[in-house]
């Protein structure tokens, strides 16, 4: 039961996460990289602080400094990089396109799993390794001379690649640092507390390059709907989909979350096409196809996969 509850709680936290490429593209023509992330971190702490209490103090005072580390390590390559380079992402590429290309996530995020926690690797996961690398060719109109993107346009796709490889570095430190706390530690980090902590690094982390943006006018001419979109960003984009994710990595295995990590794709270009009206060609719909391809071959089997400590994760962090 506590691997198909993970299972749930990595569906929506992907789902949410995926609604992010239409969150940053409602604002990031008005506001700095920094200053969309510093706001948006700003209103998850306003909705993660009343969860924690009390707690929090408590789980400051046990960490030690190892894992102090590998928190930072999270705010850094799952929030400030991952952000920074989707962000500016969005400024040369189509938001439809760039939800696809976040689809490499769960192709890298097996192959780290497999050389850093050595968890298996076996043909379908090869089959859907090649298929997501085909996808991106594709996408890039590489088989098709009368689609010629511009240089800008392929710089956006590379960073949001970049950062697609980000959030792989992110899922894989984020399940060695949730056994890890429970190993070192008497009590088990909750999610929401675990949550709060990596976003209060992130926050200070960009605090400085915000403020170098000056970023008070743009928010003062910011309309309701960029508003509105950076409290999504902060509030179900970083606070909700941090608690499950964090929820979900305790119970599954890294080459669990992989798979469902592609539902980051799926929610972007469905969002992308709803909500901001883009018309993705034949390319983009063969590539997306191709990448989503490579999630499903990524993740066969991969819910039987649990590494040994995962059960005992998931009984304690149980209530």
């Amino acid at each position: 039961m506590g691997r198909f509850a993970g299972m749930a709680f990595l569906t929506g936290a992907f789902a949410l996460a995926g609604t992010s490429v239409v969150a940053g593209r409602l604002v990031v023509e008005t506001l700095g990289t920094f200053t969309i992330t510093v706001m948006s971190l700003f209103f998850a702490l306003v909705g993660l602080l009343p969860l924690c209490g009390s707690k929090l103090a408590k789980h400051v005072r046990q960490i030690g400094y190892g894992d102090w580390l590998l928190l930072g390590i999270q705010a850094l390559f799952g929030i400030f990089l991952f952000r920074l380079l989707l962000l500016q992402g969005l400024l040369r590429t189509s938001a439809g396109e760039a939800g696809i290309l976040t689809g490499v996530t769960p192709a890298a995020t097996a192959l780290l799993a497999w050389l850093l926690l050595r968890e298996p690797l076996d043909w379908f996961r090869g089959l859907g390794i090649i298929s997501t690398i085909t996808g991106i060719v594709v996408l890039q109109g590489f088989f098709s001379p009368d689609i010629i993107f511009s240089q800008e346009h392929l710089l956006g796709n590379v960073l949001v690649l970049s950062a697609a490889l980000c959030e792989s570095i992110f899922n894989v430190i984020s399940r060695v640092s949730s056994v890890e706390f429970v190993w070192h530690s008497e009590q088990v980090l909750d999610p929401a507390s675990q949550s709060t902590l990596v976003v209060s690094i992130a926050l200070l982390l960009c605090l400085g390059p915000a403020l170098a943006e000056q970023p008070l006018l743009a928010l003062w001419s910011l309309d309701i709907i960029g508003w509105a979109a950076l409290v999504w960003y902060g509030l179900f984009v970083t606070a909700l989909a941090f608690i499950f994710w964090y929820a979900g990595i305790k119970r599954c295995a890294v080459s669990v979350a992989a798979a469902f990590s592609g539902m980051m794709p799926f929610t972007a270009l469905l969002m992308s096409v709803l909500l901001l009206h883009e018309q993705p060609g034949w390319q983009q719909w063969l590539g997306g196809f191709l990448v989503v391809l490579g999630m499903v071959l990524t993740g066969i089997k991969a819910s039987s996969l649990q590494p040994e400590s995962t059960g005992e994760v998931a009984g304690q962090t149980e209530t």
